[in-house]
């Protein structure tokens, strides 16, 4: 009797089945079984598992590094999971910080500059729901205030407010998202730690929500763009979501609406720039999320089959597989160039009843215009937008090629990333391909070889002046003489009128184009000709 009070209490049923689908069966598979290679295991991650471990605390390695290690895979990030406290954990570690407000976790960091990794350690979690926790009104937008006092709560509908209460191993994996990312390994004794049949599902290639998808969707909406970006991540693989787990998402994705911006707003960048840009794009699509999760991404992708958006998002997903850094301002000024680019040709033609604006006013004004109506207060005005700023802002300066313009360009700090943007341009026929191997060359060769190059730019410069003075239309013949008459001289006496154009060295604008220095060349009239200097043209053509 007072074990079924006790149950009933606990909300288990007399089987105490409730129990066990909620936390699961905790499964200690041995390595002849997982086929783990330990050797694939990071031996940073090794080091903190050791080092909580020695201290008396549980520990192991978590999550995604668990999934690719038993697919045979070398995680890029370790995570590690155990009972000590983020205060515990801190004081074993030298260079170790507690960061996170809503979930407290402890950053451990190895080495220094770009060569330093993280461990991320984070406490056990117990599981929660609108039954157990605190019930608050509001959602995430809650103020600070409300929620100084609380440590596990909940609003009304089941969104988590507040998650920094410690639980047990079996109550944490309760709360990961999918059975793939809630396995614990240790690497001691290599063991695997299972309790929602994660390793079936991982050898099925199989992605699952652990619980009821739609009452975890409720729980936190952004584990709706988190089945996006693991489905993303692993259909390479030839993973599928489970029907169960795909249902809910769209009738779901109306939750969003109450997640703060800033936030959508991160994971948005997370589903672009963790090397499945594209496939992300291709999921959205399939599972009917097109439209409606956040409206920068909207204009993803609509715009994903553009060629100059399609080749930024490739670049974005080659880079991220070479283990080169991605900057979320890159992309992004690449999505919103066509905004940019079309509201600046409109300024400065005056379309619709404006009045014409000089280039660089009018691509400042249409760069407002876009922060404006696209990315609005969330990160628009910060660091990020700053960046975008000056990518778009150098554009047409890559024209400029002459004088101390190519000099002062290339100690721009954004000019390798403007440069990338534009080497884009010229890969889709936006901007010359010479002009981009030219200054690929300009940027990384020596004074000497710098010179050479700007003296070939001015030589092109003469040739192109030369050209379209003799392609202007010949003037009228004077005296009323025929035009045909006149087509007729011969090409020496034609030559008495043509305008030669030369570029005089070192006369430079501050806008960098060449002025050229006009001469007008006439041969003496023939003797017996027609009239002076002032009729020529008309002497010559009568001489014919």
């Amino acid at each position: 009797m007072i074990k079924k009070f006790i149950d009933k209490l606990l909300g288990k049923t007399a089987g105490g089945t409730q129990g066990k689908s909620r936390f699961g069966k905790r499964q200690e598979v041995p390595a002849e079984v997982h086929k783990i290679d330990p050797a694939l295991v990071d031996e940073r991650a090794k080091n903190v598992v050791t080092t909580l471990q020695q201290a008396g605390y549980e520990a192991y390695v978590v999550g995604g590094a668990v999934r690719d290690l038993l697919l045979g895979l070398r995680p890029k990030d370790f995570d590690v999971a155990t009972n000590a406290t983020p205060e515990q954990v801190k004081s074993l570690f030298r260079r170790a910080f507690i960061i996170g407000r809503r979930f407290r976790i402890v950053h451990v960091v190895y080495g220094r500059g770009r060569e330093h990794e993280v461990i991320e350690v984070s406490t056990f979690r117990a599981y929660m729901d609108n039954a157990a926790a605190e019930q608050v009104a509001g959602n995430e937008r809650t103020s600070k205030g409300e929620l100084a006092s609380m440590k596990h709560a909940v609003d009304a509908s089941g969104r988590v407010l507040r998650d920094n209460v410690w639980g047990p191993q079996e109550e944490d994996a309760a709360r990961r998202d999918f059975t793939v990312n809630a396995m614990y390994y240790d690497p001691a004794n290599q063991v695997v730690v299972d309790y929602h049949n994660g390793i079936k599902d991982a050898q099925k290639l199989t992605l699952r929500m652990i619980g009821d998808p739609a009452t975890r969707y409720r729980e936190d909406p952004v584990r709706i763009i988190r089945a996006i970006r693991f489905s993303a991540k692993l259909a390479a693989l030839g993973f599928k979501m489970e029907a169960k787990t795909a249902a809910p998402l769209v009738e779901s994705s109306k939750l969003l609406a109450d997640v703060p911006q800033s936030r959508l707003f991160d994971e948005m960048l997370k589903l672009l720039q963790t090397g499945h840009a594209i496939a992300t794009v291709e999921q959205l699509n399939k599972l009917g999320l097109a439209r409606g999760i956040y409206p920068l991404l909207d204009v993803v992708v609509e715009r994903a089959d553009q060629p100059f958006v399609k080749a930024a998002l490739q670049d974005t997903d080659r880079r991220v597989g070479e283990g080169k850094p991605v900057a979320p301002s890159f992309l992004l000024a690449c999505v919103l160039w066509a905004d940019v680019r079309d509201g600046w040709a409109q300024r400065q033609e005056g379309r619709h009843g404006q009045r014409p604006q000089p280039p660089f006013p009018a691509l400042q004004d249409a760069i407002d215009d876009v922060f404006n109506a696209r990315i609005g207060d969330v990160s628009g005005r910060g660091k990020l937008a700053a960046d975008m700023r000056e990518i778009w802002m150098m554009q047409p300066r890559f024209d400029k090629r002459t004088g101390s313009t190519p000099y002062s360009l290339v100690e721009q700090a954004r000019f390798r990333a403007a440069f990338d943007f534009m080497r884009l341009r010229a890969d889709v026929g936006e901007v010359s391909e010479a002009i981009a191997e030219w200054w690929q060359e300009f940027s990384t060769a020596d004074d000497v070889r710098r010179q050479d190059l700007l003296e070939q730019v001015r030589e092109e410069q003469k040739v192109r002046q030369r050209v379209r003075v003799r392609e202007t239309p010949a003037p009228k013949p004077r005296g009323g003489e025929p035009a045909a008459r006149k087509s007729q001289a011969p090409d020496s006496e034609q030559d008495d009128e043509v305008e030669e154009v030369e570029v005089e060295a070192g006369a430079v604008p501050p806008d960098g184009e060449a002025v050229p220095r006009k001469r007008r060349r006439r041969r003496k009239p023939r003797t017996g000709g027609g009239g002076g200097a002032g009729g020529g043209g008309g002497g010559s053509a009568g001489g014919a």
